[in-house]
């Protein structure tokens, strides 16, 4: 059963007692990245493994994403500044130990493509946060893996 988890706001990203980043870069241009982030939640599952499904909510202004292992999360999206940056607060969970966690995605110019920089920023128990941190090198590379997945999907390239 979801429970409520604390409301935070944006400043979390760089106040969070344990923040994940990682980062990558695409071929695509920020805006298309974007549009694949922020306009095409649905589409989420055909690029990003661990999500196994999504859909916007409250018109636009939310998201439930449906995680393998069978995780639900309800989010409130912080930030959609199209080109640039994408962020959203989990609401409500039924993931043991979560008290408060904002994703942020950040889109740079890299050359003719983008950077992708992804800031998972986290509270939670003592046992929730030691097995987040035992989780970083997985979660890299799911990372990594779904932007490659993402990145052939926004230029076409079977490479």
């Amino acid at each position: 059963m979801p429970r409520r988890l604390r409301s935070v706001e944006l400043e979390f990203v760089d106040t969070a007692p344990l923040k994940l980043v990682f980062a990558a870069e695409v071929a695509a241009a920020p805006e298309v990245v974007y549009r694949a982030l922020a306009d095409d939640v649905p589409g989420w599952p055909g690029w990003f493994t661990a999500v196994t499904a999504a859909r916007p909510t409250e018109d636009g202004a939310g998201r439930e994403v449906r995680l393998r292992g069978g995780f639900v999360i309800h989010e409130t999206i912080m930030a959609a500044e199209p080109g640039k940056r994408y962020a959203y607060r989990a609401d409500r969970t039924n993931a043991p130990g979560m008290r408060a966690l904002l994703e942020e995605w950040r889109l740079t110019p890299a050359g003719t493509g983008t950077q992708v920089r992804w800031t998972f920023a986290a509270d939670g128990s003592a046992p929730f946060r030691f097995a987040l941190r035992l989780a970083r090198s997985g979660m890299g590379r799911s990372f990594r893996d779904a932007v490659r997945k993402l990145d052939r999907r926004l230029t076409g390239s079977a490479s």
